[in-house]
């Protein structure tokens, strides 16, 4: 008996600890996701066709010296003059990342020789033509330590099927009879810098590009947001998908954060270049920082009250006022208002709400004295919030749509107040709403490298999440990015 409630207490242990392991391993759903479709890749074949065309185009090769017969040759200040990648091919790999594709594409180069023929010395410049250029080139994307994307490995293999060399000056029909070894060795020494360029190129260039978009950094003086990504990223023959954090955190307490629970965002799309998904979590994540911050407080008196409604107070409390003190009657009024809980976000297929729980307090501010506090109130308020996006900042437009308030001493009360219901309402929406919006329409940035934006942008409403969808815009090239990315580093570092 002793042995089967020790078997039976064994067996117990065992499955909760399977159960606590489970729950600890699960996965985060993601608070943003991004997929770059097919139609993305076309506009970015264009500038990695024209990058990879201007690294190549910087290849220097080793001077070349030889021997052959009665000839003594020297070849230098070898310089590439065209690159023809008429046939290049930008696509998904499946399962890994990128492949770029070059394939019977041409390179043309001059270089200066000094050949010795018994006696006779010669100088000059030839001309040469690599042809049938074929470059395969194959990109590893993963996801880092910091959680940025990364080329993690760079897969090359390149070839060229002949090239061809002319010779001018004096002896030039002379030595046409030397272009076959000479051709031959300086295709297999452009061969052999290919691959190191592009692995370059890659490794260090384009990463260096990727350390631009954002991972964790502040939005303003209350609250930072992390784009860190969860996973490595998904490719498939269609598509690359990227499931970010997209968790917003109070600057002053990084590590106190709302758990998510929200849906886990789901794209059928591949019409457009890119896009966006953004749950509920993505929203509610930024109310909870600002909220832990202390954002949501707000103190309307003086020149921020509007005369009509400190009237509308002042006569409603007249009683109150009197019943204290009668010689604060004068005294000014003023309006405080204080979130009691961080804002909820629902989204649904109709759009996207917010609602609002506050205390609202009326206070006398007599000269030199405490304030006085004449009521205290409970607010409801449910807002409408209108997502857009601008290049690549995210921003959203709040309208106060219904607004209830009610006493919290008494039901008798809460039937006075019922005249304050659409001054105050009137007052949110001249006063607190554009103070609002003037913190969202500010933005917060998504995770898009420099140089790269959104445009045509389209939002649609699903239930727990949206979708931006866009096409891509480049207002630097490639190289300039890079450029520009890298004297930054060395601006950082002096």
């Amino acid at each position: 008996m002793v042995c089967q409630v020790v078997m039976a207490s064994s067996l117990l242990s065992f499955v909760l600890l399977v159960l606590l392991t489970c729950t600890a391993m699960a996965a985060e759903p993601p608070g943003c996701k991004i997929r770059i479709t097919n139609k993305g890749l076309q506009m970015l074949k264009y500038e990695t066709q024209k990058f990879v065309e201007e690294e190549l185009s910087n290849i220097t090769m080793p001077e070349m010296k030889g021997k052959e017969g009665r000839f003594q040759y020297t070849i230098k200040e070898v310089k590439i003059t065209e690159l023809n990648l008429t046939h290049a091919d930008l696509r998904f790999q499946p399962d890994l990342g990128l492949l770029f594709e070059v394939q019977n594409s041409s390179i043309a180069l001059s270089f200066e020789r000094r050949i010795l023929y018994w006696f006779f010395f010669d100088t000059g410049s030839i001309n040469a033509s690599a042809e049938g250029v074929n470059i395969h080139t194959a990109l590893h994307l993963i996801r880092d330590e910091q959680g940025r994307l990364k080329i993690n490995n760079i897969t090359c293999d390149a070839s060229i099927a002949k090239m061809r060399a002319k010779f001018d000056g004096t002896l030039g029909r002379v030595y046409d009879f030397i272009a076959t070894f000479l051709t031959t060795g300086m295709r297999f020494l452009l061969n052999q810098q290919i691959c190191p360029a592009l692995n370059h190129a890659s490794l260090v260039s384009i990463n260096t590009l990727l350390e631009t978009i954002p991972v964790r950094t502040e939005v303003d003086s209350y609250i930072g947001i992390d784009y860190s990504l969860l996973s490595d990223p998904v490719v498939t023959s269609r598509s690359l998908d990227m499931d970010f954090r997209g968790m917003f955190y109070n600057l002053k307490d990084e590590n106190n954060t709302l758990v998510n629970y929200a849906v886990d965002p789901v794209m059928r799309e591949y019409d457009r270049m890119v896009y966006m998904a953004l749950s509920e979590y993505f929203f509610d994540s930024g109310m909870f920082s600002y909220y832990k911050g202390g954002a949501f407080q707000m103190l309307l008196a003086n020149d921020r009250m509007s005369k009509d409604l400190e009237l509308l107070l002042r006569t409603t409390y007249f009683g109150s006022i009197m019943m204290m003190n009668p010689a604060l009657v004068d005294a000014p009024l003023s309006l405080h208002l204080a979130v009691t809980s961080a804002p909820r976000t629902t989204i649904k297929t109709s759009g996207a709400t917010v609602v609002v729980n506050a205390i609202v307090k009326v206070m006398l501010l007599p000269p030199g004295l405490p304030p006085v506090q004449l009521t205290s109130m409970t607010m409801e308020a449910k807002f409408n919030a209108k997502v857009s996006m601008k290049g690549k900042r995210l921003a959203v437009n709040a309208d106060l749509r219904k607004f209830k308030i009610f006493s919290n001493q008494s039901a008798l009360e809460s039937l006075a107040l019922i005249p304050l219901q659409g001054p105050l309402k009137t007052m949110l929406q001249i006063s607190v709403v554009p103070l609002i919006n003037n913190w969202t329409k500010k933005g917060v940035q998504i995770p898009l490298a420099d140089g790269i934006d959104f445009i045509e942008e389209v939002v649609e409403y699903h239930n727990g999440y949206l979708i931006i969808g866009a096409n891509l815009h480049f207002s630097r090239g490639l190289r300039d990015m890079i450029e520009r990315k890298i004297q930054e580093k060395k601006d950082e570092s002096v």
